[in-house]
């Protein structure tokens, strides 16, 4: 079987083996050594599968996970990873995880599971198949990333289009600035940055009709945004 696989996990060591191992069996494979390098590379490199560590430096891997998810990536992923509580287990699942296996491993028994996965993995759907959010005249697409406003491309910066699939994914909820600096530009709360607002202000002034009196990207004072259909 083929395919790219992303590997996402700090200790070289197992890294370099794991590279070995899954090149030998035919697929290609691409290496993070931390969480943010992980989110960046999954975006670059759209891996056919995701091998993920949850003990990461710079973002752990349940943010990564989340900011897959959030970021529209649909392929499976297999966590990897020393803790064996199923808290954890539970937690990585629920946030959209596809398989768990806990350290130390048998080798044969993960590239097992690899196959599976990506046997029976869906094949990507065409843009009829693609799930519409809709506000005003314009519509989202969360899987292609692709953003039409009264049927014509609007043409969103990475970061532009990460904030409105975060706000997107807790559309009429308030979602707070640090909120948004972390799951959009992993920032811890501590961060002081206009960042969020700028940004904001260039989502509307692409997707309002009045940016001026914005309709659907509203500011909760004092709290931070959300996004009304």
């Amino acid at each position: 079987m083929t395919g790219r696989i992303l590997v996402v996990e700090d200790n070289a060591d197992l890294a370099f083996g794991l590279v070995n191992n899954l090149e030998i069996e035919g697929y290609a494979v691409d290496v993070a050594s931390d969480g943010a390098a992980g989110v960046r590379r999954a975006r670059e490199a759209a891996p056919d599968l995701v091998i993920l560590d949850l003990m990461l430096p710079k973002l752990d891997g349940f943010r990564v996970l989340r900011a897959l998810r959030d970021g529209a990536f649909a392929g499976p992923v297999l966590i990897l990873t020393a803790r064996g509580e199923e808290a954890d287990k539970v937690k990585g699942l629920k946030l959209g995880a596809d398989d768990y296996v806990t350290k130390p491993f048998g080798l044969l028994e993960l590239l097992a599971r690899v196959e599976a996965l990506l046997r029976r993995r869906p094949a990507a759907p065409g843009p009829r198949g693609e799930d519409v959010f809709r506000f005003g005249g314009v519509e989202l697409r969360p899987r292609s990333r692709i953003v039409t406003k009264n049927g014509r491309v609007v043409e969103l910066a990475p970061k532009e289009l990460d904030l409105l699939l975060a706000l997107w994914r807790r559309r009429g909820e308030v979602v707070s600035r640090n909120d948004l600096l972390r799951d959009v530009w992993n920032y811890s709360d501590a961060a002081v940055t206009r960042t969020v607002d700028t940004h904001i202000g260039e989502l509307r002034r692409k997707l309002e009709d009045e940016p001026s009196s914005p309709r659907h990207i509203l500011t909760a004072r004092k709290a931070g945004y959300r996004l009304e259909p």
